[in-house]
C-alpha cells in the first residue's frame, strides 16, 4: 500500500479514536484552532484524509497532540514502536552496570574529550 493512504487510514482512525468524525471540516476547525503557523485550506486537510498527501513535520505534531498519539506512530505506524523496543529492550539485556556507568561517565564529558575518546 502507498505510504500517503497508509497514513490517511491511521489518521482518519486516529480521529475515531479521538470521538471525532473523520471529515475534513471536522479536522480543518480543530487544526487550525491549534497550529500558531499560517492556516491551512480545506483542500490540504481533505488531500491528508485521501491520502493524497502527508502534513509537513510541525503539523504532524500538531495533529498527533491534538489527537493524543505518538507523532511517530502517526506517521509510520505501529511497527515503529515495536521497532524501538525491541532496539531498547536489546540495549537494556545487553549492557550491565558496569557498562552503563561507563556510557554516563562518557556523557558527562565535554564534547572536546568526547570527540579523543572516540578517536582512540
Amino acid at each position: 500500500m502507498d505510504n500517503k493512504l497508509e497514513f490517511a487510514q491511521r489518521l482518519r482512525d486516529a480521529m475515531v479514536a479521538a470521538g471525532l468524525e473523520p471529515r475534513p471540516g471536522v479536522l480543518l476547525n480543530l487544526f487550525n484552532t491549534n497550529y500558531w503557523g499560517r492556516s491551512v485550506t480545506f483542500q490540504a486537510v481533505s488531500r491528508w484524509l485521501k491520502g493524497e498527501a502527508v502534513p509537513a513535520q510541525d503539523k504532524l505534531l500538531v495533529l498527533a497532540g491534538l489527537l493524543k498519539i505518538e507523532p511517530e506512530v502517526l506517521r509510520f505506524g505501529e511497527q515503529v514502536r515495536e521497532s524501538v523496543v525491541r532496539y531498547r529492550q536489546r540495549w537494556d539485556e545487553g549492557i550491565g552496570y558496569q557498562e552503563r556507568e561507563v556510557f554516563d561517565a562518557f556523557l558527562r564529558l565535554p564534547a572536546p574529550q568526547r570527540k579523543i575518546v572516540r578517536e582512540v
